[in-house]
């Protein structure tokens, strides 16, 4: 006998309910039969909730009993609930890791086989235009979390809209490897700064914070991880000027 449910969600000209999409392939791959109802109508939604006495939708009904939304179906199959709230650094490492493989893909496409220098010289380059090009979407976001530590920033607002420029800059000028003395000493002032700005905030003030390296309104804690961004930055733009003093 198969195993059937029924689902009531919002299916409007002008909005789909994700939850009742993800309630909908949630209950066939847990291999129930879905009788699926769709509220196309403010007035059906509304008139649905006074019915069943509840808030929201979607709703699912197994065996005519309520089974309530999607949270309460994944309770239901005994399924993880997502993480929505608290600190992550999923995205660092997301842009930390697809830069690294960019990196690879390039030094093996030039020919000749990665080398490890020109792997980490690509990666920093492309990890600083993509956490830019972050930070360059939202710049209003991005400094109002940005100036809470960055020790420059805190004395001269503009900064904080200048440095993802900058690190755009150093990005560019990293991957492809012109204008090496501005870019090199660009990386050093911008990572210089940003080092003893964590340290500080983190180390010394015993700060708990996010890091806008990735823009503002992540949940990305300031600590470590920002720490050796910029430490990284600080030690390719100084190697950078070595090897173009030599």
């Amino acid at each position: 006998m198969s195993k059937r449910a029924v689902l009531y969600r919002m299916v409007m000209d002008d909005h789909i309910c994700p939850f009742g999409m993800k309630s909908k392939d949630l209950l066939e791959r847990q291999g129930y039969e879905v009788e699926d109802h769709h509220l196309s109508t403010r007035e059906q939604t509304d008139a649905f909730k006074a019915k069943h006495d509840v808030k929201t939708t979607p709703q699912t009904f197994i065996d005519g009993k309520r089974i309530g939304g999607h949270d309460d179906l994944l309770a239901f199959f005994g399924k993880a609930q997502p993480e929505t709230k608290g600190t992550s650094y999923q995205p660092v490492i997301a842009v930390f890791s697809v830069t690294f493989l960019m990196a690879l893909a390039l030094s093996y496409t030039l020919g000749g086989g990665p080398t490890i220098a020109s792997v980490l010289t690509y990666f920093v380059g492309f990890s600083m235009c993509v956490l830019s090009i972050l930070k360059l979407q939202d710049l209003f976001s991005f400094t109002n979390q940005f100036i809470t530590y960055d020790l420059l920033a805190m004395r001269w607002l503009r900064y904080g809209y200048i440095y993802p420029f900058a690190e755009c800059f150093v990005g560019v000028g990293m991957v492809a490897g012109i204008l090496t003395p501005f870019v090199a000493l660009t990386a050093i002032t911008i990572g210089g700064i940003g080092a003893v700005s964590v340290f500080k905030a983190v180390y010394l003030d015993k700060r708990e914070l996010k890091c806008a390296c990735v823009g503002g309104d992540s949940n990305v804690p300031l600590g470590f991880i920002s720490l050796t961004e910029n430490l990284m930055m600080l030690a390719m733009g100084g190697w950078m000027l070595a090897t173009y003093a030599l």
